[in-house]
């Protein structure tokens, strides 16, 4: 079954988010001191969750990606997923986390049946990692890395937000990790998403990026996958891993988007940066498979053809990616 929406595009991913609690503070992400806690019953029970994985595969998604927050820290998300990977239709389970607990879990989470892994990791200095995690260890995270290949994991792909001043000085170290340890690494560019005057000061395009890259190294198209995501993928003539370019600022890609969202707290939504959401808790509580399935359905035809992000500003109201799902 093909799921698609008014304007004919096929929306075959959904990012599922298990918590919003998360055990960095990284300063694009939330605030120093974190966000408000949910209270218990707030947050989507496992059997929530995994209605509402099962009712959207059988509509047509055929790639989970498990996100938060950071998933890892949730208590029985291993079993969780296990469930997850035996759900009839779905190809493709994936997880983004900041690594820090990956080296203890990796074997685990492979053996429950996670096929890719993405990691966050925006910087490859411990003093700058330690200033926008406020705080992370950037040797837990590259054991992370280690571990999740020893479990059997091919190399993880990081994703790295890119900002001036900040973190832009390692662009070339990053691509060097496609050569170096085969890992596909994604720039993503600094989006606004938290109140911060003057944000515009950290943006580095996504072309500026390749211009940088290309002007070290031959770099080749690649094509992308069936589940890929917004990336535009290259390689450096010889790597063993990729290089992509998210331009969620510079160059919208909403044309070519295929997912959908559910929150922590069961907000589902079209679009990141739409202030629309559908509450999907009347479906869960007591569950209703029937109009879970129609409201998501609902999510989907009323997906926005573009969000409205530019260089000038933006018209969403605030939110941590903690909150939405990152």
């Amino acid at each position: 079954m093909q799921l698609t929406d008014s304007l004919g595009r096929t929306i075959n991913y959904l990012r599922l988010s298990v918590t919003d609690r998360c055990n960095m503070r990284c300063s694009y992400c939330m605030p120093a001191e974190g966000v408000a806690r949910k209270c218990h019953d707030d947050v989507l029970r496992y059997e929530e969750l995994h209605l509402i994985a099962e009712t959207a595969v059988g509509l047509g998604i055929e790639k989970i990606r498990i996100t938060g927050g950071e998933p890892l820290v949730r208590a029985g998300i291993v079993e969780f997923l296990s469930r997850l990977s035996n759900i009839d239709g779905l190809r493709h389970l994936a997880l983004t986390t900041n690594g820090l607990l990956l080296d203890k879990m990796a074997a685990d989470l492979y053996e429950a049946g996670v096929q890719r892994l993405n990691v966050s990791l925006d910087s490859l200095k411990s003093e700058t990692f330690a200033a926008i995690t406020r705080g992370g260890d950037l040797d837990r995270v590259l054991a992370g890395l280690d571990a999740a290949e020893k479990a059997g994991f091919p190399p993880p792909k990081i994703n790295m937000v890119v900002m001036r001043g900040v973190n832009d000085g390692e662009i070339l170290d990053f691509a060097e990790l496609t050569r170096s340890r085969g890992n596909s690494v994604r720039f993503i560019e600094y989006m606004p998403v938290i109140k911060e005057e003057g944000w515009q000061r950290y943006c580095i395009s996504g072309e500026e990026i390749l211009e940088r890259i290309a002007a070290r190294h031959t770099l080749e198209h690649v094509c992308k996958g069936a589940f890929a995501g917004p990336s535009r993928d290259f390689r450096i003539q010889g790597a063993r891993g990729t290089l992509g370019i998210i331009t969620a600022v510079s160059g919208h890609f909403c044309g070519e988007c295929n997912r959908i969202r559910v929150t922590s707290t069961g907000q589902g939504k079209g679009c990141l940066f739409s202030d629309e959401q559908v509450n999907l808790l009347p479906f869960l509580r007591p569950p209703s498979p029937a109009n879970l399935a129609r409201a998501l359905r609902g999510i989907v035809m009323a997906k926005p053809q573009g969000h409205h992000i530019t260089n000038n500003g933006y018209e969403h109201q605030n939110f941590t990616m903690a909150q939405i799902g990152g």
